[in-house]
This record gives C-alpha cells, sequence and structure tokens, in this order.
C-alpha cells in the first residue's frame, strides 16, 4: 500500500506572511473589469444583428427570396463588420498592429481595423491604478529584519511603450517596486525607516518612476502603509525612548530652577535693600495664608511687627498725650 506525506500545518510566522500577503494583493487594481468587456460585446452583439438584418433585408430584394445564399451572405457580411468596427471605452487606449509592426494606437469611441490584417494587441487602461507591495524579512542598514508594506499609484501615459518595451507591465510594476522597496530598507538605519517615512516615499517613488518611465508608465505616489519590526526591538526603543523623555524632563526642570533661583537672589536683594518692601512682602504672605485657611491662624509676632510699630509710636506722642 502506498503511503502518502503527512500534511504539515503551517507555522505562525508563515501563517502571519500569508495573511500579510494577502492583505497587500486586496489593495490591488484587478487586471480585467468585467462590466467593461460586457460594453465592447453587447456593442459587437447589437452591430452583428443589425447588420445581418440588413444584408437578409437586401438579399430579399434583390433575389426576392431568403435563400441559403442570402442567409450565407449575411452571415459573412455581419462578421466582416464585426471585425471591422469596434469601439473603445473612455478609459481605453487601444494599441493596433499591421502584419506585425505597430500600426496605431486609437481609441477612445468607435475605430476601424482591416480584418485579418490589424490586430489589437493591448486595451491599455489609462486611469490611475493601484499596486500593493511588500519587503518581507528586509535587513536594513543596521542590520535589522523588519516587514514593510506600501502601495503605488501609477498609471499608463502610452499606451505604444506599454505594450512594446514590456511584456507584462501591471506585474512588472509591482516586481520593480518590491525590488525597489529591499533596496531602500538596505541603505536605511531603523530609526530613519520609521521617523522619515515621507523622504522615503518620495525616495521610492523617484527610483520607481526611473524604471517604470521606459515602458510608458507615470508614477503618482508611494506610500508606506506599516512597517512592522521584531517585538524584543520594539521593547529597547521603547525604553529608549522613555529614557530620552526623562532626560529632557529633567533639563527642563533643572533650568526652571536655575530661573528660579536667579529671580529669588534677585528678590532677595532688592528685600535686603528696602525694608518696606520687605514688610509688605510678609503682609502679603500673611494674607495669603489667611485666604487659603478655613480654620483658626495664629499669627507670629514677626510678621505682626510691621503693624505695632507704627500704633506704638502713635502712642508714645506727648502731645497726643496731652490731649
Amino acid at each position: 500500500m502506498k503511503k502518502f506525506p503527512k500534511a504539515t500545518l503551517p507555522t505562525g510566522s508563515q501563517r502571519r506572511e500569508r495573511e500579510d500577503t494577502f492583505s497587500i494583493e486586496a489593495y490591488n487594481s484587478p487586471k480585467t473589469r468585467y462590466a467593461d468587456e460586457n460594453a465592447g460585446t453587447i456593442f459587437s452583439a447589437a452591430l452583428f444583428c443589425a447588420t445581418a438584418l440588413i444584408a437578409v433585408a437586401v438579399g430579399w430584394l434583390i433575389a426576392g427570396e431568403v435563400n441559403v445564399w442570402v442567409v450565407a451572405a449575411s452571415v459573412l457580411a455581419s462578421t466582416f463588420t464585426v471585425l471591422t468596427v469596434r469601439v473603445a471605452s473612455q478609459w481605453e487606449q487601444v494599441v493596433i498592429l499591421r502584419l506585425g509592426k505597430y500600426q496605431r494606437t486609437a481609441g477612445p469611441g468607435v475605430f476601424v481595423t482591416v480584418p485579418f490584417i490589424d490586430h489589437v494587441a493591448l486595451r491599455a487602461d489609462s486611469r490611475v491604478q493601484l499596486t500593493g507591495f511588500g519587503a518581507e524579512e528586509a535587513l536594513t542598514a543596521d542590520m535589522v529584519p523588519v516587514n514593510v508594506n506600501a502601495i503605488v499609484f501609477w498609471m499608463v501615459w502610452n499606451a505604444e511603450k506599454a505594450c512594446m518595451e514590456v511584456e507584462d507591465y501591471y506585474d512588472s510594476v509591482a516586481l520593480a517596486s518590491q525590488t525597489t522597496l529591499r533596496d531602500a530598507i538596505g541603505r536605511k538605519s531603523i530609526t530613519d525607516l520609521i521617523s522619515r517615512r515621507v523622504r522615503l516615499d518620495e525616495e521610492l517613488k523617484a527610483a520607481i518612476e526611473e524604471k517604470t518611465e521606459p515602458w510608458g508608465i507615470s508614477v503618482l505616489s508611494v506610500e508606506i502603509r506599516d512597517v512592522v519590526i521584531p517585538r524584543s526591538l520594539q521593547e529597547d526603543m521603547s525604553a529608549e525612548a522613555r529614557a530620552e523623555r526623562e532626560r529632557d524632563a529633567r533639563m527642563v526642570l533643572a533650568e526652571v530652577e536655575k530661573d528660579i533661583a536667579a529671580m529669588l537672589h534677585e528678590a532677595s536683594d532688592i528685600y535686603r535693600d528696602d525694608e518696606c518692601a520687605f514688610k509688605l512682602r510678609q503682609m502679603h504672605l500673611l494674607n495669603e495664608g489667611v485666604k487659603g485657611a478655613s480654620g483658626t491662624l495664629v499669627v507670629p509676632s514677626a510678621y505682626t511687627q510691621g503693624f505695632t510699630e507704627e500704633a506704638a509710636r502713635e502712642a508714645s506722642r506727648p502731645d497726643r498725650s496731652a490731649r
């Protein structure tokens, strides 16, 4: 009895990798759009029926009856008409080859081809396309493995080049973007990769567009969606960030204490030279203490000296006692 190998279940990392891959590809614009194809099919079917009816009517007028030859002629005329008159949607650019050589780019709207001589090589979608790509386990300049997901917005501006210069421009854009992303990650440190995403987006856009421009494709923008680093490194970077914030807080506190000490030193010079100002400060402190206290406040004699000295001098004057 033949034994079959046991099926192995994917590990956790493999499952995450498949999920990441699926999530990236879920953002891709579809290569074929069934609604767009139906429009051309319906037009060809309607044209075939209309031509057949007209051919049958003409044959009946000429022959006086509808026989096999009239039906065969109507089918031949309808087929010839469908192969000659075609239609392209507003967003389509149709590349036409004549006997294997580039002849012209037609569309949008109705265009005419020579049956069995002209060939439609490509129907390029000139709308903005979206392609997701990523780099898994890519090493940065400081040898840190990261997983990076990004998306690129692009469009075909020259359908002739997209048909003649590259076999499959859609997949070529995705592969070119992926290799460019891996190369950019290898030249960046993990700190630059996380904190300078906008600059990295611009570098990726310029590098990808340099590759795709000969294909007649223009890159509109590149955006990095996510950067995943190992959990152990996340904890280390978090601890480093907390230490830096604590250091900055201590430096700010030291600067504030320095400023406060300088202001207190200046105030002490003023109070030492001006006794009246010092007593006013004492009374101000007493007033603040009375407002903030809800019970009985015992005032030391040092605080009330400013009130009692003036009263004592008034009481000790001879003219007031004589009165």
